[in-house]
């Protein structure tokens, strides 16, 4: 006992010397632990992205109908209950001129739907809209730059919304900013607000606030810019100016992209020399990569129709045009003339289990798509 006392005294003395001059008591040592800051701390684990979690959890059918917007018969809600209830898509697009679907019976439709479903229509003004005759007509963008400030425009588009939003809308495939000096009836004309970047950049903006201000998510179309084609993608096949020019004109409405706040981009049946070699860009992976890349977008992006314009329908059919464009870099494949959902769904299947179409595309598509639609 004697030795271990004495041990014990030796230790507290090497641990504090100046306690044999001062006389200050002497503690016995202790071990002691190292401080909180002189352990390296593991990085807390990044929070689980919601939509990556959602995105999983889907069967693949389903995750692949998020990613398509049919066009149904807007006569009544017939067509669109059966799409929905039977397939799950994620979107439906209002067409034509009847408005029957657009004075009751979205609520029913909606309630089919396991996922919060988009309800599109294409009004822009001018030619292209379609509560004209519920809800009084809007002027074209052309005359809305000529006649209107930014702020009347703005205006104008939140009272539009509002109209929308209480039938049962919650997408607008508006504004265009295609600069365009073409003559009025040429296939973008007077939709276009300008043939100047900045005035069409300023009223697009205007438009698109005015849509957020009601709940109402704006399509900027047509990437990467329909305003100064060779023809009518409708029609059949179009060339743009080339990439070099195109950055020089119709491309500048996308410069700062984040100024129309959250929008989905809706890509044109537009080949671009220098670009697209030759194919549709809806169908350009280099494209979306354009998108993406250069002008830093991170929202969806959608096709234009797939199904009814000869641009892409006189080079492939739906099912595979639908996988082409997703295979690309498209988020949400767009066809107005409705039907063969099936088929396009069965079609894409069978691509991802052949590789033609990367699982991962479909569930990077799927992200985006419902963190969109706050579905995640």
């Amino acid at each position: 006992m004697v030795f271990t006392a004495v041990g014990a005294l030796l230790a507290a003395l090497l641990h504090d010397p100046g306690a044999l001059v001062t006389g200050r008591p002497v503690a016995a040592p202790t071990t002691a632990s190292p401080s909180p800051s002189s352990e390296p701390t593991a990085a807390p684990a990044p929070a689980p992205d919601p939509c990556a979690v959602r995105t999983a959890a889907l069967p693949l059918r389903a995750r692949l109908a998020q990613l398509l917007m049919v066009g149904v018969d807007p006569r009544g809600t017939g067509d669109a209950l059966g799409v929905v209830g039977r397939e799950q898509v994620g979107g439906i697009f209002i067409g034509g001129d009847d408005t029957a679907l657009l004075t009751g019976g979205l609520d029913a439709v909606r309630a089919a739907a396991a996922l919060p479903l988009t309800v599109a229509v294409d009004d822009e003004g001018g030619r292209v809209q379609r509560v004209e005759e519920l809800d009084g007509p809007l002027p074209s963008a052309r005359r809305m730059a000529a006649d209107m400030s930014p702020e009347q425009v703005r205006a104008l588009a939140r009272d539009r919304a509002r109209a929308l939003r209480v039938r049962g809308v919650s997408m607008d495939l508006a504004p265009v900013v295609d600069t365009s000096g073409q003559p009025d009836r040429t296939v973008i004309g007077d939709r276009s607000f300008s043939p100047d970047p900045a005035v069409t950049a300023t009223y697009a903006q205007a438009f698109a606030e005015g849509l957020h201000e009601e709940g109402i998510t704006p399509v900027l179309k047509h990437f990467p810019g329909h305003g100064n084609t060779s023809g009518d993608s409708h029609q059949g096949a179009v060339t743009s100016p080339a990439l070099d020019a195109l950055r020089q004109g119709d491309l500048l409405p996308y410069r700062d992209i984040g100024r129309y706040g959250r929008v989905v981009v809706m890509l044109g049946h537009i080949a671009v020399p220098g670009l697209t070699g030759g194919r549709p860009a809806t169908l350009s992976a280099e494209a979306y990569a354009l998108l993406r890349g250069e002008f830093g977008f991170t929202g969806p992006a959608m096709t234009d129709d797939l199904g009814a314009m000869r641009a892409v329908t006189d080079l492939v059919d739906l099912p595979e045009a639908v996988r082409q464009a997703l295979a690309a870099g498209a988020d949400i494949a767009l066809w107005s003339s409705g039907g063969r959902t099936g088929e396009v769904l069965d079609h894409l299947e069978t691509s991802v289990a052949s590789g033609t179409l990367p699982a991962t595309r479909v569930d990077e598509a799927a992200r985006r798509v419902l963190a969109a639609k706050d579905a995640c």
